[in-house]
């Protein structure tokens, strides 16, 4: 949901509150709604499909293939009803994903589509073409799959977080201010510069500066509970943060 405030000062979620997001809901699910439960595991594969998609065709999977794997393993997971027996050792959604992932393409299941694909299932978020042309479009590594998959996830979580802060800015009336400065948000020069910036605003280096510190401190917050939707406790987070940066830094 969309808060009105694009400029707070960052603050991790309570610990109190922390049991309402995606990933604890899914692990609390024989405490609560099965429902809910389903209802934010779906929001969660519909927001990281595409390294799960990417993971299947680095493994050496032709396009058709990977295609379906993905589809069925996605409708898999939305057809399981084992979350009622929570198990902290699945901690982090990411790695969860990845071992359930591994699980699936060296069982038997890609012998067994006897149902239409996805199983009956229809996953909103999947765009067979959409997949392909993303992954057609990617540079040559010589990272494993495994770790292309933690690049992917981290980009895929940076993208959702994008989308979110600019949507803020846009429905607070500052979207100028949002496509001026999305440069800076890590600490990169921006172009148009401050001083350009603040003459074409009628304003003050320093008061673009702050403005820039505002939403960089916003996009930082952002980040930090798009995480906390993927972990199952509040002491995780700090620790996916530096391993998805980490991520993207590998070449």
């Amino acid at each position: 949901m969309v808060t009105r405030d694009p400029n707070p000062d960052p603050a991790p979620a309570p610990a109190g509150c922390f049991a309402t997001t995606h990933w604890s809901v899914v692990l609390a699910a024989g405490h609560g709604s099965e429902t809910a439960a389903g209802q934010a595991l779906e929001t969660l594969c519909q927001t990281y499909w595409y390294p799960i998609y990417a993971y299947v065709r680095r493994r050496g999977y032709r396009v058709e293939d990977a295609q379906d794997l993905t589809q069925e393993f996605f409708a898999m997971l939305l057809r399981r009803n084992d979350f009622s027996r929570p198990d902290p050792s699945r901690g982090r959604f990411r790695s969860f994903l990845l071992t359930a992932l591994n699980h699936f393409l060296t069982s038997d299941w890609q012998h067994r589509h006897t149902q239409r694909r996805g199983g009956g299932y229809a996953f909103r978020s999947w765009d067979h073409a959409e997949a392909e042309r993303r992954y057609a479009t990617e540079p040559e590594s010589a990272l494993t799959p495994e770790k292309l998959f933690e690049r992917r996830w981290a980009a895929a979580l940076l993208e959702q977080v994008m989308a979110r802060l600019q949507a803020e800015c846009r429905a607070n009336g500052k979207i100028d201010v949002f496509e001026a400065l999305k440069d800076s948000l890590w600490g990169q020069r921006t172009s148009p510069g401050y001083a350009e910036l603040a003459r074409r605003w009628d304003t003050t280096d320093d008061a673009i500066r702050a403005m820039a510190y505002r939403l960089r401190q916003r996009y930082r917050a952002l980040i930090h509970a798009e995480i906390a939707q993927t972990v199952s406790s509040p002491e995780e987070i700090e620790a996916e943060v530096r391993n998805l940066v980490h991520a993207l830094s590998e070449s």
